[in-house]
């Protein structure tokens, strides 16, 4: 499949001003759409570049589309993935300042610290379980450089999965003893209940998502390696966020992790 360079670098440049200036703009999946997903996954991959160049320092990968209810929503049939920078962890109790993620979103997942490389592309489920070195509980705070929300599943790639921010856990556990597809999920907002799941939601099992993330970093040239964090996929419905909001996840077995919105 062809893939106009020229148009790739415009979109990708779009979606950083987007950035820049608070300002959300059209979809851009019509545009790319005679080059399907490699087209967006090569606009995501211009982005990260010019992170990178630009100091920025990639601490982890995070995996969308782990919901069969999202990815029937937009007619697909697999994750995705985005890039995950210093400069977008939060920790447990923090705020985000007003503006910071455009039109913000949260949702519960569970995240992972990997403890070794995985760049074997014969990686098994059991592989990924043994290099995993902690288990956290974490928001994810999604955001869209698309207006209103009006994303394809084209949009979503080239806009680096719809990234925003994220928010860990303070208390690490190993997976000694955890029945991840029955960990139960509720996220309160302001004290309310607002989302409600478990870790079956996320592919039948937080670590479905975690190898289908190694297999892929494999095979685009950026395997996972020690150290890395990996925000598997939601456990349950996003929740629109408003300024003053006060997002509290807890997951049975890893504890809770809260994170507030300036007002």
């Amino acid at each position: 499949m062809l893939i106009d360079d020229d148009l790739i670098e415009r979109v990708a440049a779009r979606l950083r001003e987007a950035e820049a200036s608070a300002t959300a703009i059209a979809p851009v999946r019509d545009e790319l759409a005679s080059g399907g997903v490699d087209a967006a996954y090569s606009v995501q991959d211009v982005n990260t570049r010019h992170a990178l160049s630009r100091g920025r320092r990639l601490v982890g990968r995070k995996i969308g589309l782990t919901s069969k209810a999202v990815q029937a929503q937009l007619g697909v049939d697999s994750p995705d993935f985005g890039m995950l920078f210093a400069d977008m962890a939060l920790r447990d109790g923090d705020e985000v300042p007003r503006g910071k993620v455009l039109q913000p979103k949260a949702e519960a997942e569970v995240a992972f610290v990997i403890g070794r490389d995985l760049d074997d592309a014969d990686l098994t489920l059991v592989d990924v379980a043994a290099s995993i070195e902690h288990v956290l509980p974490a928001i994810e705070i999604v955001g869209s450089r698309i207006r209103d929300w009006n994303i394809k599943l084209l949009d979503t790639i080239a806009d680096n999965a719809s990234s925003g921010m994220f928010v860990l856990g303070d208390e690490a556990r190993t997976l000694d003893g955890l029945d991840l597809p029955a960990c139960a999920m509720t996220m309160r907002r302001r004290g309310e209940p607002v989302s409600a799941g478990t870790g079956e939601a996320c592919l039948g099992n937080p670590l479905n998502a975690a190898l289908w993330l190694a297999h892929k970093m494999v095979q685009v040239g950026r395997p996972l390696r020690a150290g890395d964090i990996v925000m598997s996929g939601a456990l349950g419905p996003m929740v629109t966020i408003t300024p003053g909001d006060t997002i509290e996840a807890r997951i049975d077995g890893l504890g809770s992790v809260r994170v507030g919105f300036a007002a």
